[in-house]
């Protein structure tokens, strides 16, 4: 039971996370050509990239400064919103983090809340408009959830990416009314959100990167087949 994690548990979290979206990004590509321009998953590949390369560079520094750098990185990352949308929300985490070397599960919720102020800050979407947030939002709650009651922080982490995974199917069933996709009105109804669905990549290569599942290189199927 790991009660806390540290800088290196950050680390191969977020490590953890950033192979799901390449493991996947073909995938996200092909849900976003159905209600959008088709470059989701080629835009989020450069944006982990990015991301990769400044974990590379930081080396041993703080985990807040290396949350900032990542967030730069991504940032700069170049075309499409996936990147300064990621972007802001590590770099808010960045912000929560600061020199901090151990995270119980109040800790990490706060970070991710963080997170998720500054993405706000970012975009005007809001739940139910078919966007990333659908899956963010509730997934954060989560954890939150389990912050309330302390536990195991890779524990509270999965129920997180399972939040993240009903929310981003709950986007299905929603009319886009935030970004491009807005234009195409109800013909976005029968199609999973390519957004939601990289962040719920995300939080399950961060659950299971720190509950030592091997996901490296296996596809993320949930979302995709041929209810599309």
């Amino acid at each position: 039971m790991a009660e806390t994690i540290g800088a290196a548990e950050i680390v191969r979290m977020i490590r953890g996370g950033l192979d799901a979206i390449r493991a996947n990004h073909r995938e996200l590509s092909r849900l976003d050509t159905a209600i959008g321009d088709g470059d989701h998953g080629s835009a989020m590949l450069r944006a982990v990239e990015a991301a990769e390369k400044a974990i590379q560079d930081s080396g041993d520094g703080k985990t807040g400064d290396l949350l900032q750098a990542i967030a730069w990185g991504m940032m700069g990352a170049a075309g499409g919103a996936p990147g300064p949308l990621f972007g802001s929300f590590f770099m808010g985490m960045g912000d929560a983090a600061g020199g901090e070397g151990a995270f119980d599960s109040a800790a990490v919720a706060a970070m991710f809340e963080s997170g998720l102020a500054s993405m706000r800050l970012q975009t005007k979407a809001r739940p139910g408009e078919k966007t990333m947030i659908d899956a963010l939002a509730p997934a954060i709650e989560a954890l939150r959830a389990e912050a309330d009651a302390p536990g195991d922080v890779p524990a509270a982490l999965v129920r997180a990416a399972d939040a993240a995974d009903a929310g981003a199917e709950s986007t299905r069933d929603m009319q886009a009314r935030h970004g491009k996709a807005r234009n195409m009105g109800e013909r976005t109804i029968g199609h999973v959100d390519p957004g939601a669905t990289s962040v719920a990549c995300l939080f399950r290569g961060f659950a299971e990167a720190l509950s030592g599942a091997d996901h490296q290189g296996k596809e993320n199927t949930d979302h995709g087949g041929s209810r599309q």
